[in-house]
């Protein structure tokens, strides 16, 4: 499993503008692979893609086939909003 010590700006990288958009989906309450679709507007290719890369850096994890994010994922949620509203 990968370290919980990258940066922000690391996490950034690694997860893309699409990474990002599935991220911060399940923090706005989609849970399955279909409602994170209509929540990021991206491709189901791309969603279910990039949702074992947000399982690897522990930013999500999975229950009961419904993806939430961990604490990781809510505190990089935090930082890309206040980013955002910049």
């Amino acid at each position: 499993m990968a370290e919980d010590n990258e940066s922000l700006e690391d996490l950034k990288y690694l997860l893309g503008n699409m990474g990002i958009d599935i991220l911060l989906a399940i923090g706005e309450g989609a849970k399955d692979f279909e409602t994170i679709k209509i929540f990021s507007g991206l491709p189901l290719i791309c969603v279910k893609g990039r949702i074992p890369v947000l399982l690897e850096l522990n930013l999500a994890n999975k229950d009961n086939d419904e993806y939430y994010l961990t604490e990781k994922g809510l505190r990089f949620k935090k930082e890309m909003n206040s980013i955002i509203k910049k």
